[in-house]
């Protein structure tokens, strides 16, 4: 499998989200791999990208991304 950097993850889950949510659970995957060969602990949205950008789609998200093992924070 190539080696995903987690900026480029991070846009195609960006890209997924628009698209109603298609191939997202592809996508947190391969974040996952992304986080855990760079070491880090989370990933870091813009909540201004997100389709969903009020408290309960930002609150969905995190709950359906830490349902698969990734923790997602949202930039100020």
């Amino acid at each position: 499998m190539n080696a995903d950097t987690i900026a480029a993850v991070t846009e195609d889950i960006y890209k997924s989200l628009e698209h109603d949510n298609e191939d997202i659970d592809n996508h947190i995957a391969r974040l996952k791999q992304a986080l855990a060969a760079a070491g880090a602990g989370e990933a870091r949205f813009d909540p201004a990208r997100l389709p969903q950008n009020n408290r309960s789609g930002r609150k969905t998200m995190q709950a359906y991304f830490r349902q698969r093992g990734v923790k997602v924070v949202f930039a100020a």
